[in-house]
Order: C-alpha cells, then sequence, then structure tokens
C-alpha cells in the first residue's frame, strides 16, 4: 500500500482539487428541490415491456442497497412491471458501473449510482467506463455529509479540541475512513489540509468495521458517511464533532457543521448513455413521486439523508462537477488502488 494512504496523506495539495469544490458546490445547490415540488416534467407515455432491473453497486445491507431495494419497490406498480433489484459487488463498486455502461439502454437496465463512479477513475488504473460520457443521469434521490465522530470516552469533544489534539500529537492521531480512497478518505485529506494537520490514516472495508473499531477504542477518530454512524450517535457509543455538510443535518441539529467545507455524498438513478428522454423522464417523473411519500421521505431523513430529488440536468451537473473535484485530490492523498 502506499505509505501515504496511511501517514501524512497531507503534503501541498494542489489548488485545483480546492478550486474545483466551489463549482461542485454551486451545482449541488442548483440541483437541491424543496420536495414535495419536482422538476421533472408531467407524465409520459413510455411504459417498460417486461421487468426492470436496478444495478446496486454494493452487498446487501447497506443504505445504497436499502435505496435502492426502496426505490424498485415503489417504482413496480407505477412502471406496471416487476422492478428487480441486483447486488453487483465487487472491485469497489467498478464491476456494476461497467454493466451498467455497457447495457443497452432501453430504460430495462438502471443503476443507483453514488459518488465512487466519479472518484474511481482517478483511483484505479483502469476503469471500464467514463462517468459523464456513459451514463445517462435520472435524479438524485439522497445526499449525506460525512461526519468526524470520536469515542465518548475522549478528551475531544469539539471541532476545535480535534484540531488542537491532532497538531499536538504531531501525526500520531490515527484517523480511520471507510476505505481507502473512499470519501470518507478524501475529506479527511481535504480538512487535514486546509488545517495543516499531520494524522495516520487507517483504512477499512466499509464503514460498519470502521465505526466499530471506534466505539471499540481501537482508533482515534473517523470521518464516515452519517447514516453508518447515526444510531451509534444517538445510543451515546459514539460523539459526533462536526458534519461536512454546508448546513447542519437534520437528523442531528445540535451538531455543527464545518465553516466552508462542503464534502457529501450523493445516491441516484442513472441509465446507460444514449436511453432516449422519454424513457428517462417518466423514471425520474416516478422516482420523484415516490420520494414525496411520507414514510420513504422519513425513513431515509431519519438515517440522516436529505431527499433531494434533483433531476436529470441538475443531476447531470453535479456528476460533472464531481468528476473534475476528485482526480488532483485523490493524487495528492495517494489514495490510488494498484
Amino acid at each position: 500500500m502506499n505509505p501515504l494512504s496511511r501517514r501524512a496523506l497531507l503534503g501541498a495539495l494542489p489548488l485545483a482539487a480546492l478550486a474545483t469544490r466551489a463549482s461542485a458546490q454551486g451545482a449541488a445547490q442548483a440541483g437541491v428541490l424543496s420536495l414535495p415540488r419536482s422538476d421533472v416534467s408531467p407524465r409520459t407515455e413510455w411504459a417498460p415491456d417486461r421487468a426492470v432491473r436496478i444495478i446496486i453497486p454494493v452487498a446487501p445491507g447497506g443504505s445504497l442497497d436499502i435505496l435502492g431495494r426502496s426505490i424498485a419497490r415503489a417504482l413496480a406498480p407505477a412502471l406496471g412491471q416487476p422492478v428487480v433489484a441486483e447486488n453487483h459487488a465487487g472491485a469497489g463498486s467498478n464491476l456494476a458501473f461497467e454493466l451498467t455502461a455497457r447495457a443497452r439502454p432501453d430504460g430495462l437496465t438502471l443503476l443507483v449510482g453514488s459518488d465512487p463512479l466519479t472518484i474511481n477513475p482517478s483511483l484505479y488504473p483502469r476503469v471500464g467506463y467514463d462517468p459523464v460520457r456513459d451514463f445517462a443521469a435520472i435524479i438524485e434521490m439522497v445526499r449525506a455529509p460525512q461526519v468526524l465522530v470520536v469515542n465518548p470516552a475522549s478528551p475531544v469533544r469539539d471541532l476545535a479540541g480535534f484540531i488542537a489534539a491532532a497538531r499536538s500529537a504531531e501525526g500520531a492521531m490515527t484517523v480511520a475512513s471507510q476505505g481507502n480512497g473512499s470519501i470518507g478518505h478524501l475529506a479527511g485529506a481535504l480538512f487535514a489540509h486546509e488545517r495543516r494537520l499531520v494524522f495516520t490514516h487507517v483504512p477499512y472495508r466499509g464503514g460498519g468495521p470502521a465505526v466499530l473499531d471506534v466505539v471499540a477504542g481501537h482508533v482515534d477518530a473517523l470521518f464516515v458517511t452519517l447514516p453508518a454512524a447515526i444510531e451509534h450517535i444517538r445510543g451515546g457509543r459514539l460523539r459526533a464533532l462536526a458534519v461536512t455538510s454546508a448546513a447542519r443535518n437534520p437528523a442531528l441539529p445540535d451538531v455543527p457543521s464545518i465553516e466552508n467545507f462542503d464534502v457529501v455524498t450523493w445516491q441516484g438513478l442513472l441509465a446507460p448513455a444514449g436511453t432516449p428522454a422519454s424513457i428517462i423522464t417518466r423514471i425520474a417523473e416516478e422516482t420523484s413521486r415516490a420520494l414525496r411519500e411520507p414514510a420513504l421521505r422519513d425513513s431515509f431523513t431519519s438515517q440522516g439523508f436529505v431527499v433531494t430529488g434533483s433531476g436529470p440536468e441538475a443531476f447531470a451537473a453535479t456528476i460533472r462537477a464531481e468528476a473534475e473535484r476528485w482526480p488532483a485530490l485523490v493524487r495528492a492523498a495517494g489514495a490510488r488502488v494498484e
């Protein structure tokens, strides 16, 4: 493993990585709707003539899997055909991304995509897709911040205390993430660069194991996607210091956001490039309608997600901005997978 993936991720990060953050934030702001409005056009006449499958790029059980299966259940009666959720985990989600990119653009193969779609082309030496060219954005469904957490027995009580402790530790503080090159890893690297901190990065294989090791006191702190940690925070097993969104998260209103810092995960539906606009519009319309249902919306917000419902144009703008944002930061963090 590249030593920079475990120590001092924080050399001189190229300014390009920081400058493109503003464009990503602007796109995200443009794409966020206040439900129950919808930014998709009225119902179209396209209807599938056989089962639709939704590709989920992770193993069963995580938040992305839950989102994909929830939307599959909601879309089936609306589209008048079975909608089958299929897990295709592997290669950091690249297997599922490539499978979708190569599928026929007929509306029968959809993808629940998230931030690895735009991070992985910089993280891996070769991927079989382009996140902008090979996919048609349908609708961004939810987004969530990373949350910085420590064990409740830690003397660190707030963000200022965390910064002070990291400086005094001179690189000995261990800060975990859900994986090398994950959005939690990159959020931590960017935060440390901007505050001129050095700490030891400890990558895990997923947010769950990382959370458990912070609860057990094996690592000092963790940047992780909020839904992976929220129940431990509510149960007092973790102390949340800050979230990485521009504003506080409604699920944790007492936890501050980090000033001038916005690193969030997004999750949405995509189709292979070339899928007809009428199909994109119909699926976006039906998904937007499902997201406005109180039971579904409330289940996501209780996990720490913000339901956005951004339509095809706004979601496509987010993907373009994110694809431009990550390459310089991935290189500077030494996060490439060989």
